[in-house]
């Protein structure tokens, strides 16, 4: 039963994330797969390492526009016609028709969203050793779950269901939160060594972080069982809440609510990359014409990165307050949304049946940390296979205030030129789902999915994700320098 405001409160991050920007309306890194490790990425390298910004092929990169959006479960799938012709509202639905549940999945079931802008930006190389960039982000995400499979049946399967009287359920834990922030980044990298063989580089980013919206709820150590129909009984729980007071001030329309410089905070990147090369080149073919033609004349380059370190402090909205769940008696319908009932009018009526626990009026919302780990081998100067790992820091299970990456690892063949490239993107994440994508790089447009092969032999879905950005390249004519063989193209 208290599970039911759990899912009120995920409803609300999902509808504030995936609302925000009109065309994904459904990964918490600006990302593409292949495509953000390559030696072509420039700007959009620097939010997944920074250090990749040393040493690239340009003398400067200038960032248009881009936008990266995921949105992803493992307990509902809906067929294709529903992704291209969405209802107007939840309640629209029908389940079996328009989506279906995992009611006989093992373990515990998640959900996740993200929406990543990439505002104007820009990344400039001061010489042959460092760089710097600038880059300005609109993001947020939303994550929910740690659930198991009986309990999520509970309240999904037309709650409350007589069916599932007289059976007692245990809930160790649920929780969701989203947040919805503006990011300013200053980064600096610089080669730190080059004898020729071995080239390594190193850099950071120094975040200004404001805060927009954020909010959680987590419900620790419930068990309840249903009576009947018309009576349950909560033995034990506890349900930790809280959301920012601009989210209990709401506006229309929601951008009416994204303010540059409200509720201030801090965060970093820090990353290091490391290329063996062959031949004892080094990074020494800069000219005036084409700017460092030989970035891609290693056999293999590593690189470790940590990023998203950081939070924001909000205070919280008045009269927001934990909940003791014990009750020995409640009507199971009282804990339904009622029609025309808005999640806040919800949550202050739930609160008059349960007793208040005292809490700190702030909450610190912690942004998404992860170590991301990258081996790229080039083959022959065209091709190259990335391997790529990304693992969450902060999706332990008893900090309620915080959202998270999913952690995923991938391995993408890819081909890349001056002007074109193409990424294969194969990546399988934390809850064992796996994936195909497409990406395309044609000069200064880059777009692509890293689940849009497995979505098109997929009858029903329960994940999608898409990228596009469009940059200001130098783009030089004439013959081709001399270097490596990418460089001729």
């Amino acid at each position: 039963m208290p599970f039911r405001l759990f899912r009120a409160a995920y409803l609300l991050c999902v509808i504030i994330a995936m609302s925000l920007f009109g065309p994904f309306k459904a990964q918490a890194q600006f990302t593409l797969g292949g495509y953000s490790n390559s030696h072509y990425a420039g700007i959009h390298g620097v939010p997944n390492n920074p250090a990749s910004a040393a040493g690239t092929h340009y003398k400067w990169d200038v960032n248009i526009a881009g936008v990266n959006a995921a949105a992803g479960n493992t307990y509902i799938r809906m067929p294709r016609s529903i992704l291209l012709h969405p209802p107007d509202s939840l309640r629209a639905l029908k389940k079996n028709r328009d989506y279906f549940l995992d009611t006989m999945g093992s373990g515990k079931q998640f959900a996740w969203g993200n929406v990543d802008v990439m505002m104007p930006s820009v990344l400039y190389s001061i010489d042959e050793l460092q760089s710097v960039a600038f880059t300005w982000r609109v993001r947020a995400m939303a994550n929910g779950g740690n659930v198991n499979t009986d309990v999520v049946n509970f309240f999904a399967q037309d709650f409350p269901n007589p069916n599932f009287t007289k059976r007692r359920y245990d809930m160790q834990i649920a929780n969701g939160s989203f947040h919805w922030w503006n990011e300013f980044g200053f980064t600096y990298a610089r080669v730190l060594k080059d004898d020729g063989s071995n080239v390594l580089k190193g850099g950071v980013t120094l975040k200004l972080l404001s805060g927009v919206a954020a909010g959680y709820a987590q419900v620790d150590n419930a068990t309840f069982m249903m009576d009947s129909r018309t009576s349950g009984e909560i033995n034990d729980g506890t349900l930790k809440i809280g959301y920012s007071d601009r989210v209990a001030n709401w506006e229309k329309p929601n951008m009416s609510n994204y303010k540059v410089f409200g509720n201030m905070g801090l965060g970093m990147d820090v990353g290091v990359t490391y290329e063996w090369r062959e031949t004892m080149d080094g990074l020494t073919g800069y000219d005036d014409t084409q700017w460092n033609p030989e970035a891609d004349d290693y056999r293999l380059r590593l690189g470790l990165s940590i990023t998203d370190l950081g939070g924001i402090t909000y205070k919280k909205a008045s009269n927001v307050t934990d909940l003791d769940l014990r009750t020995s008696n409640i009507n199971p319908d009282d804990l339904r949304v009622r029609k025309g009932e808005s999640w806040q009018q919800y949550y202050r009526r739930i609160q008059t049946y349960f007793t208040p626990v005292a809490s700190s009026d702030k909450f610190r919302m912690n942004t998404p940390a992860a170590l991301n780990l990258m081996a790229d081998y080039n083959i022959d100067g065209r091709f190259f296979v990335d391997a790529s790992g990304r693992i969450a820091l902060n999706a332990g299970k008893y900090d309620p205030s915080k959202t998270y990456v999913v952690s995923y690892f991938q391995v993408t063949p890819r081909y890349d030129s001056r002007y074109i490239g193409g990424y294969l993107p194969l990546s399988v994440n934390r809850n064992g789902q796996f994936d195909a994508g497409l990406g395309l790089r044609l000069g200064p447009l880059v777009i692509g999915s890293s689940t849009m092969l497995s979505n098109l032999f997929q009858k029903n879905k329960n994940r999608l994700d898409g990228f596009i950005a469009l940059r200001i390249i130098p783009i030089k004519r004439g013959e081709g320098k001399t270097g490596c063989p990418a460089a001729q193209f």
